[in-house]
């Protein structure tokens, strides 16, 4: 889809910090995340909604989301917290899974989440390629 702007990262005409790719799914920071390390894990076909995910996708995505969700620990998070909007507070149409690294006392109080930043583009690279390692690692 010509608009969407993860169909643009997963194509590569849109730069993004990727955290691990394969052929069906593509994971990149959150460009304004909740806590650093917040990843995105997207099918590499536009699908709008879980609803309108084949059968055939939904192991590979919620498998790699799994395996994002245990490298969290490895990054230095005590758990993790994943989730999915459809259609409501979904700010990009193409699905996505967020998997946020949480600790106890993080601020994280029920759907009114702070957000952070990075401190520049190499704090997101850097990010990105730990999160990558941890994630080939597990």
């Amino acid at each position: 889809m010509k608009s969407c702007v993860f169909c643009a990262i997963v194509s590569g005409t849109l730069a993004a910090h990727v955290v691990f790719e394969d052929d069906d799914v593509v994971a990149f920071l959150d460009t304004s995340p909740l806590f650093v390390g917040h990843t995105l894990v997207v099918p590499r076909d536009h699908h709008e909604t879980l609803a309108d995910l084949p059968p055939e996708l939904i192991q590979p995505l919620f498998c790699r989301a799994q395996r994002l969700s245990a490298a969290m620990v490895g990054f230095g998070a005590q758990g993790s917290f994943v989730a999915m909007n459809n259609t409501v507070s979904q700010s990009v149409p193409h699905l996505h899974v967020h998997v946020v690294p949480r600790t106890k006392g993080d601020g994280l109080r029920g759907f009114f989440w702070p957000r952070t930043r990075y401190d520049d583009d190499e704090h997101m690279a850097s990010t990105a390629r730990r999160l990558g390692e941890i994630y080939e690692s597990t």
